[in-house]
């Protein structure tokens, strides 16, 4: 699967379902507003209209993209980055998909938005958090107070925390904020600034940091290019589900 050659197109329901984007978007408002946390994970299925009720970005999505008739747990989680993972091997799984570092940067800040589980976070909370956060009462209390979310023994793995604690619910560039102080919730997502080997990164981290309107940009660039990672396969065997959770009968 690579964001090459797609066969995707804004036009593809113009025939059969002509008010579509309409309908999406007007139903993700309204599961937005009825939960926000709606928002990131529409993400991860990558429905881009998701950012109506939240703020950033907005972009005309290709469409077309075909079903499989078969569903595979471990296919669909093959090479996405964990929490606990370092830069240097979640680059590799973002070049394997055509994407590249900018792209990798740009879609990690989708998490200025969503909740994580504590035990996603526990080892960076009782690792590294207090050598990557300054030195001030603000890094302090949130580390208190994620480690009164989550315990270090004892359950609580379900427990959730905001992983931009600034603004939660909007889709704006505090996230990035957040990581020049060193106070990323998840590991993966601090390396983009504390890693030795991330000087490509930091420096984008500290872009989009201070101009939104940069990120916003590249955000929406780099979705589309992700919307684009197609199997070719999939246009002759797959199919367009009448219902997203089942195979067509």
């Amino acid at each position: 699967l690579y964001a090459s050659d797609p066969q995707l197109t804004l036009d593809y329901y113009a025939s059969t379902c002509p008010t579509l984007f309409d309908i999406v978007r007007k139903e993700m408002e309204c599961l937005v507003l009825s939960d926000p946390r709606n928002a990131a994970l529409i993400v991860r299925l990558h429905f881009h209209d998701c950012f109506v009720q939240v703020g950033g970005p907005y972009w005309d999505v290709p469409v077309g993209r075909k079903d499989s008739v078969t569903a595979s747990f471990e296919l669909a989680n093959t090479n996405l980055p964990t929490p606990d993972e370092s830069l240097v091997s979640i680059i590799p799984k973002f070049f394997y998909q055509g994407l590249s570092v900018t792209d990798m940067v740009a879609l990690v800040g989708s998490h200025t938005i969503g909740m994580a589980r504590c035990q996603n976070f526990r080892s960076r909370i009782y690792g590294d958090y207090e050598s990557t956060s300054v030195n001030n009462p603000i890094s302090d209390n949130q580390l208190n107070n994620l480690k009164s979310i989550c315990p270090p023994i004892g359950g609580g793995d379900n427990n959730l925390t905001a992983m931009d604690y600034v603004t939660p619910n909007l889709f704006d560039n505090s996230f990035y904020q957040l990581l020049l102080k060193g106070e990323g919730v998840l590991n993966s997502d601090q390396e983009m600034y504390s890693s030795v080997f991330g000087i490509q990164t930091k420096e984008l981290v500290k872009k989009y940091a201070i101009d939104s309107l940069a990120f916003f940009q590249q955000f929406s660039d780099s979705m589309v290019k992700m919307g684009n990672i197609t199997n070719s396969e999939s246009f002759v065997t797959g199919e367009v589900r009448k219902n997203c959770r089942f195979v067509n009968t």
